[in-house]
């Protein structure tokens, strides 16, 4: 009895005993560190499951809303283009309806000289053989102003300004062209060639260059004309002293467009004063 009694009494062995004593004197009594380190990894991995899980959940809750969202802002773009364009017709309708009544008008009060009157105000597009002057600024040319050349009346920064597209339309026009555009803008009796800072706007709409001058006229006088007369020779000077290029070639046939903003004006001769001589 006395054996059962001291195996009853030491069970553990004292060597597992004394290992145990210094494993809590120094603090690492417990499980052992590699499966710590196992546990930490395994909640890990358990947390960042559902994380994704949790993701992936809220994700295609969105989905058709976000969907949703994209092909309603689809269908207002769609819309809104459709708008544009129905509105970019109705614009095209009236501008030639509203030429129609002006060729209309013209020819009911011109009579024989109509066509005449409305090839002169730019109320009818204009076909013909002509010249093409392209005009363009020097190359590496900069904006501003300063120098000689502005003190005479020009710009030395190879750049062409305002004052040189009127020179050279009214050259044109002396040399005996019958319709002028520039860029695709009908030169009238009204329009106005000038300048918005380094811009060149005609009848205030904006051009860049290189400028495309059409001219409706005798192909081989025209250019000749032009060239031999003070513009011509203006431009020419341009060209050597400041670098502006220039190309002047004859064609065949040249289409001048009618003038977008026509305005028709009427004038009535004033009644005489009673008892007026």
């Amino acid at each position: 009895m006395s054996l059962l009694t001291h195996v009853m009494d030491h069970s553990l062995d004292e060597g597992y005993a004394e290992a145990a004593a210094r494993n809590r004197a120094d603090g690492t009594a417990g499980l052992p560190r590699t499966l710590k380190a196992k546990l930490a990894l395994a909640a890990g991995l358990v947390v960042a499951a559902m994380v994704v899980t949790l993701g992936a959940a809220q994700a295609r809750i969105a989905a058709p809303v976000l969907a949703k969202e994209r092909q309603e802002l689809i269908d207002r773009v769609e819309r809104a283009d459709a708008g544009a364009n129905g509105l970019e017709r109705d614009i095209e309708r009236l501008r030639t309806e509203v030429a129609d009544r002006q060729g209309a008008a013209l020819q009911q009060h011109g009579g024989d000289q109509g066509r005449l009157v409305a090839l002169l105000s730019g109320a009818t597009e204009v076909r013909g053989p002509g010249v093409k002057l392209v005009v363009d600024d020097a190359k590496g040319a900069a904006a501003g102003g300063g120098g000689p050349r502005e003190s005479a009346g020009f710009s030395d920064t190879g750049r062409v300004r305002d004052r040189d597209m009127q020179r050279i339309v009214n050259g044109l026009w002396q040399a005996g062209a019958e319709a002028v555009s520039i860029n695709g803008q009908r030169l009238t009796a009204l329009s106005a060639i000038r300048a918005a800072g380094d811009a060149i706007l005609v009848d205030n709409k904006p051009l860049v260059p290189p400028y495309e001058v059409l001219a409706v006229g005798d192909k081989k006088r025209l250019g000749t004309n032009f060239q031999d007369s003070v513009d011509g020779q203006y431009l020419h000077v341009l060209q050597e002293s400041y670098g502006i290029r220039y190309t002047l070639s004859a064609v065949d046939e040249v289409k001048v467009p009618a003038a977008s903003s026509l305005t028709v004006r009427t004038a009535t001769a004033e009644e005489p004063k009673k008892g007026a001589s």
